[in-house]
């Protein structure tokens, strides 16, 4: 922290005028630092900083008066240090080790007509699934998931990391003596036109996937804007304002409960009402029609409570497209709906 002195460096944007202030700014980039001061500390100007390695580190930031005949305001905030380091025991699909042939194997094997002949959808369902989780433990590793990597953007790789530590080690050797300023400078040239095209192969690769991974992309977006905005004050229903963020989740909870809370037909009603089923032909549904679906699925949305990672649903569409086309004709004939399809996450 400290007086930086550049006035024409707009951090809301990240754009500067100055060619001093833009060496500045890519220097912060380069080393992944965050600017946390949001206002100005002197005539209008946002002279002094607080840069942190980690979001969320530094808090409560506040602007206060002068010191003695200083014209800078003085600058308070607060270090949010954890009390101890928290691991992950989230477990997840190691994709990189699985062994999909086996696992195709092991599903070929399985004859799913007599298998779930004379059962009902429920059944069935439980059947399949058994079959399917008990194949994937044998054929993909699962792995604790890392919180290391996430602190880290998207587009740093091992390959830019150790163009990140020859920087480093540069830097060390010049300050030393050890190593000359021709060749420390080339080593920095290197790597930061090694971090411009990481970040444009990775903004690219982001804008040709947006519309089967959405996810990933709000998120590197949300991750690039500087500033943080919370829910404000709301209004209660006897017309008092709350500030405290359980008091706020309980407003809207009651507002969503009003809006979509009401009584309707029941869905059962609506579809069967003028139809005469008796007389028409039973539904159909086509194994090609479910191999379709699955090889269209979404792989980056979560699972849902059945446990089936869409990764493996999409992966397996053709070995999985007999037994889920059974089950749904099962389902539709019946009125039999299974329990996991009835839960929501």
């Amino acid at each position: 922290m400290g007086d930086f002195n550049h006035p024409d460096i707009c951090w809301r944007d990240n754009t500067a005028e100055h060619k001093q202030s833009r060496k500045f700014l890519e220097c912060v980039d380069d080393n992944f630092l965050f600017q946390v001061i949001e206002e100005p500390t002197r005539k209008g100007a946002m002279l002094d900083l607080i840069l942190t390695n980690k979001e969320g580190l530094v808090g409560d930031v506040k602007l206060k008066g002068s010191l003695g005949c200083s014209d800078h305001k003085m600058v308070e905030f607060r270090i949010l240090r954890a009390a101890r380091r928290v691991h992950s025991k989230l477990t997840i699909l190691d994709f990189r080790r699985a062994d999909f042939d086996l696992f195709r194997d092991l599903l070929g094997r399985i004859p799913w007509d007599k298998a779930l002949e004379g059962r009902g959808a429920q059944d069935s369902w439980l059947i399949f699934k058994h079959h399917l989780l008990q194949a994937q433990e044998r054929c993909i590793p699962t792995k604790r998931k890392s919180s290391k990597n996430t602190k880290r953007p998207p587009w740093v790789n091992k390959e830019l990391l150790g163009k990140l530590k020859q920087k480093k080690e540069a830097y060390r050797g010049w300050k030393q003596g050890q190593v000359a300023w021709e060749e420390y400078r080339e080593t920095v040239r290197a790597a930061r036109e090694q971090v411009r095209k990481a970040k444009a192969l990775t903004e690219i690769s982001l804008a040709r996937d947006v519309k089967d991974n959405k996810k990933s992309f709000y998120s590197y977006v949300s991750d690039k804007r500087r500033t943080r905005e919370n829910v404000g004050p709301l209004r209660n229903e006897i017309g008092d304002l709350v500030t405290q963020d359980m008091e706020k989740a309980e407003v809207l909870s009651d507002f969503f409960a009003s809006v979509f809370t009401g009584k309707c037909l029941s869905p059962t009603a609506q579809v069967t009402e003028g139809r005469d089923w008796e007389k028409a032909e039973p539904p159909t549904v086509g194994e090609d029609q479910v191999r379709e679906y699955l090889r269209n699925l979404k792989v980056h949305k979560p699972m849902g409570p059945d446990e089936l990672h869409l990764g493996v649903l999409r992966e397996l569409a053709d070995e999985m497209a007999r037994p889920l086309s059974i089950i749904f004709e099962k389902s539709w004939q019946s009125g039999e709906v299974p329990t996991d399809w009835k839960i929501r996450r």
